[in-house]
């Protein structure tokens, strides 16, 4: 399945998102001083903290800053990629793991945006009856959609009634 771009601005600031992170090939030197901006220590790693602080600092986008989930999920996809200095472990993001956290970030709060649309009752969680009625909505964003029931129970995979973006 595809998601379709949030980018045409269902969020309303995509595209000043989009300007703000480096994440084209031509832009690594732009993206490795955004990472020694990021880096208030020098020390060549970031931490969850450190890029939490940065994006609210740095980026300024509050839309951005305040989707956590879609940070800590850029963060650990990232930290996940490289194998890590020995001396530090797999716990920071290094200078070479920053344009995935970039990318990262970028698809997650898409997906984030996109959550929220569908929670109405803003409990981060979606049931069926959400789901159900952002049935159209969700439409335009997926290709080959199936049967309702059938999507929502293949994304809830625990099984526990609720769609959680974790």
């Amino acid at each position: 399945k595809a998601v379709v771009s949030t980018q045409s601005g269902h969020y309303g600031r995509g595209e000043e998102i989009y300007e703000k992170l480096p994440t084209r090939a031509d832009q690594r030197d732009e993206r490795f001083a955004m990472f020694d901006t990021f880096d208030p220590n020098g020390n060549g790693i970031l931490s969850l903290a450190e890029v939490d602080k940065a994006i609210r600092d740095v980026l300024a986008i509050d839309e951005l800053f305040d989707a956590k989930p879609a940070i800590m999920r850029a963060f650990q996809a990232a930290k996940a990629c490289g194998k890590g200095r020995a001396d530090i472990g797999d716990d920071y993001i290094e200078k070479l793991e920053f344009k995935r956290f970039l990318l990262g970030l970028r698809m997650y709060f898409e997906y984030w945006v996109a959550f929220k649309r569908i929670d109405e009752d803003d409990d981060r969680r979606i049931s069926f009856e959400e789901f159900s009625e952002a049935e159209e909505i969700m439409k335009k964003w997926i290709t080959n959609f199936g049967d309702l029931q059938e999507e929502f129970d293949t994304i809830d995979e625990n099984d526990g009634g609720m769609i959680l973006f974790i």
